[in-house]
């Protein structure tokens, strides 16, 4: 346990946390003691066990993502963990309950706030880990190919960046949902485990050319389906591979370079460029962030979903596991334990 803090008036309860003080990068998060938060009408204090690491905590830590808190604040969107205490007006809750809980930021620490409508009740066969590996990366990837892309049995998915956290999950529900499945990563290792989670053939973009090998597998077709959370030039071979009527999805751009979109090459083929801000559907759209939720915890229940945690960080070394997922050196996910 933290010690207190002194507030000028009484001493508080601290916890540790990850703090960012400059929007300098990652280097710059410090693990400190900080006060305890406390709950505002409509939220619950949770106790995190895990959070999820995500490229976009980078970002978060650089002032480059959309939305933006002012310094200091702790990174992190996805935490498992405990009720601890409910703020005023929240129903179907209580103190005790294990849940996977969405948050603006705040998650590298020993105790988050987090919007109740936010949270969801966390199944008891689920560990710690895989509760806060699963938001994210399923909620991107299921949301894009489900309700964006409205990807349909039969159809032909192309998944950029296959080995990394949303990637993975790209190619397991792009096989639930009945596709054939071709996966592109750098290496053999990040492409084998993209082979153990469903993908029926692998590109190797270090060593192959991209768009070249989707036109022979596909018989000179092209893809139905293009999944990129990479960019750069994946996106340009993705646009010269595409099949008629065919849909990219613009996941990100974790490859470092935004993409310039030629529209007379979508006009050509009457191809769909569909952008996804997951995220924005808590607000805008709620309903379709909840039925999807709904979709994908059955499907873990029913064992056909499964988070691949290839790491798990202490939280005091939450900056080198940020720094491998910014690398991309992890396959899966990357999970922080805080005990």
């Amino acid at each position: 346990m933290a010690p207190p803090f002194f507030s000028g008036t009484v001493w508080e309860p601290t916890m540790k946390a990850i703090v960012c003080h400059e929007l300098t990068g990652p280097a710059a998060l410090r693990l400190e003691d900080v006060p305890e938060p406390h709950p505002g009408s409509g939220q619950v204090r949770i106790r995190v066990r895990a959070c999820g690491v995500n490229f976009a905590d980078s970002l978060i830590t650089r002032g480059q993502y959309q939305v933006q808190p002012k310094p200091p604040f702790s990174p992190g969107f996805e935490v498992a963990g405990e009720v601890m205490e409910l703020g005023a007006e929240v129903e179907g809750l209580a103190v005790g309950d294990r849940v996977i809980a969405m948050t603006p930021h705040g998650g590298y620490a020993e105790q988050v706030v987090a919007s109740a409508s936010r949270c969801v009740a966390m199944p008891a066969a689920m560990p710690d880990a895989h509760g806060a590996a699963f938001p994210v990366v399923f909620g991107t990837s299921h949301v894009a190919l489900w309700h964006r892309a409205r990807l349909q049995a039969g159809e032909t998915l192309v998944v950029h960046g296959a080995g990394g956290g949303v990637g993975l999950t790209a190619v397991a529900i792009g096989k639930r949902l009945g596709a054939t499945v071709i996966a592109t990563a750098s290496g053999t290792e990040k492409l084998a485990v993209a082979a153990e989670h469903g993908a029926d053939y692998l590109i190797d973009v270090s060593r192959e050319d991209v768009r070249a090998r989707i036109k022979e597998l596909t018989d000179g077709r092209g893809a139905d389906v293009v999944y990129d959370p990479v960019g750069g030039e994946l996106f340009t071979a993705s646009l010269r591979s595409i099949a008629f009527e065919g849909r990219i999805l613009v996941i990100g751009f974790a490859g470092g370079t935004v993409p310039q979109i030629p529209a007379n090459h979508l006009l050509v083929k009457n191809v769909d460029v569909i952008g996804l801000n997951w995220p924005a559907y808590a607000e805008l759209n709620p309903r379709v962030m909840t039925e999807s939720f709904q979709i994908l915890l059955q499907w873990y229940l029913e064992g056909a979903l499964q988070p691949y945690v290839s790491a798990i960080y202490a939280l005091d070394r939450a900056t080198d596991a940020l720094d491998r997922v910014v690398a991309r050196k992890s396959t899966g996910k990357v999970v922080i334990s805080v005990d």
